[in-house]
């Protein structure tokens, strides 16, 4: 099996930014800022293929939740899958992001870590710079970057990508047994590429 995909990366949770679980300059990140994290990721497809099935112009979403204090931090996960995709592209998107098809996910934290996967949905999802939209479930928009000057990455899209942390406009999730409403807590952009 050979796949890859490659695109745009957005994600925000309840922490504060700079998230500390970023790397920011040289220093890797930490424990998160209330020791509950809940947020939503999400993967705009711009290149991509599962063997010979193309995903390219596809995309999905996770929503999690994780304690810091919970042994073995295990991750709560709902998948969103793109609701453009055919059965094919659907299932080989899924069994990317849950890591069933092996590769380079297999360092992502709710992969290599204990976890429960709530379900798996098959939705519209639009992601434009760091506009997010996830059907009724995912409302998510930052327009206004964190003022740094230190280098910031995040281990999810990989440590070797330096991007843009954000402050929220608006991010709201009704996404069972998610609900929330932030503003005003990180965001980040940045690319990403994956493969086997």
């Amino acid at each position: 099996m050979s796949w890859r995909i490659a695109g745009a990366y957005f994600e925000s949770c309840n922490c504060e930014a700079i998230c500390p679980c970023r790397m920011i300059g040289t220093v890797p990140g930490g424990r998160s800022t209330y020791g509950i994290c809940y947020g939503a990721l999400s993967w705009r497809i711009d290149d991509g293929h599962f063997d010979d099935v193309a995903l390219s112009g596809l995309a999905a979403a996770l929503v999690i939740r994780y304690d810091d204090d919970e042994p073995g931090s295990p991750w709560s996960i709902v998948l969103h899958v793109d609701e453009r995709g055919d059965d094919a592209q659907r299932a080989a998107l899924e069994e990317i992001f849950l890591g069933e098809a092996g590769g380079d996910v297999m360092r992502l934290p709710w992969i290599r870590k204990p976890r429960e996967v709530i379900d798996v949905r098959v939705s519209p999802i639009e992601l434009e710079g760091t506009r997010l939209r996830v059907g009724e479930a995912v409302q998510l928009d930052a327009t206004e970057p964190f003022e740094t000057a230190e280098r910031v990455a995040c281990g999810i899209p990989g440590y070797d990508r330096a991007g843009t942390e954000y402050t929220t406009d608006r991010f709201d999730v009704d996404d069972a047994p998610f609900r929330w409403h932030l503003e005003g807590n990180c965001a980040f952009a940045v690319d990403f590429e994956y493969r086997s």
